[in-house]
């Protein structure tokens, strides 16, 4: 397989392992979906809390080491697919992180209105990886 040192379209690329996703477009379609999926799962990880305030210290800390160490591990990945330079893997880790962020990220669900002690907050999450 031809290695890429510019962006280019096509199915016939390898995503993070030698072989994948193999020569058909199907098999293309799949590793398209899971860029797409990984990717929301970065941003559902980055906006959801699953720590309650009642939980001891060591545990949370335990707790929140585990969902960082998940979330930085998930977004290399997507990272290193991009890094294939195929366009295709590249709008689909945007869509994701896109979608993802309008769904968990954003206050387009959310029932509240701005209150003045939301304004002191910025409006994206820090990016952190």
């Amino acid at each position: 397989m031809k290695s890429h040192m510019s962006f280019f379209w096509g199915d016939a690329t390898e995503i993070l392992f030698p072989g994948w996703p193999g020569p058909s477009f199907s098999s293309y379609i799949l590793a398209l979906m899971l860029v797409f999926v990984l990717s929301v799962a970065v941003e559902w990880l980055s906006h959801t809390k699953f720590i309650r305030s009642s939980t001891d210290n060591i545990t949370a800390g335990l707790l929140q080491t585990a969902m960082y160490a998940t979330r930085v591990g998930m977004a290399y990945l997507v990272m290193l697919a991009v890094m294939s330079f195929n366009l295709g893997i590249l709008l689909a880790a945007v869509a994701g992180y896109t979608i993802g962020f309008f769904i968990f990220g954003s206050r387009a669900f959310v029932n509240s209105k701005i209150s003045p002690s939301d304004e002191d907050q910025a409006d994206l999450p820090p990016l952190n990886c």
